[in-house]
């Protein structure tokens, strides 16, 4: 039969049978699903109306993800699906599709902290690393960073995933379309909401 799109063999809102005038059209395909997991890369090219062309996304494992309160973004590995609000079985499967909540490396993110603030993120306040110890910096430098530090602030809930080394992040790209699986760094009450649905479900 085939996958199709269109809404003819839908009943009306009223509850009424739609006359059966035309068969299924070429513009009203539909294809399966891309179904994208985490894996070594293997992306398929499809060709689409009018020549052009969509990327489907089999297998990834890496995406550009972006810190927003930060104002950077930076390419990492995605680790595990989390938490996807339409269905349980494509967090068992780690299936990656728009809006899925993922579990990404956060040492990225961690260095260029380190690099730009000249604090350490996840760890006991008061202790220095053997790094923070060794590293020489001139005084211009110095000035600099402290005067970042000032405006340096890190939710607790984000801080203590920087220690686990993980942090929770929202796909906000179409794998099956786009080939790509980009997103955003969850912050703040969307974290918090996130965070309640996930202990809900254990």
């Amino acid at each position: 039969m085939g996958i199709s799109r269109d809404s003819r063999h839908k009943r009306s809102h009223t509850g009424a049978k739609r006359a059966d005038y035309r068969k299924k059209r070429k513009f009203e395909l539909g294809r399966q699903t891309s179904n994208t997991r985490i894996g070594p890369k293997r992306i398929h090219t499809v060709r689409t109306r009018g020549g052009n062309q969509k990327f489907r996304a089999l297998r990834i494992d890496t995406g550009n993800y972006s810190w927003g309160s930060e104002g950077i973004a930076k390419k990492t590995r995605i680790l595990n699906v989390a938490f996807h609000p339409s269905n349980n079985e494509l967090i068992r499967t780690n299936t990656l599709t728009k809006s899925a909540i993922v579990q990404i490396d956060a040492t990225p993110f961690r260095q260029w902290y380190e690099t730009n603030y000249g604090l350490t993120l996840g760890k006991k306040k008061g202790k220095k690393t053997d790094e923070e110890a060794t590293v020489k910096r001139s005084s211009r430098l110095e000035r600099k960073l402290a005067g970042r530090q000032a405006n340096a602030k890190v939710e607790s809930a984000l801080e203590s995933q920087f220690a686990a080394g993980r942090l929770y992040a929202c796909v906000s790209s179409r794998p099956g379309q786009s080939g790509r699986v980009d997103g955003y760094i969850l912050e703040g009450e969307e974290l918090a909401f996130y965070i309640r649905r996930m202990q809900a479900r254990k």
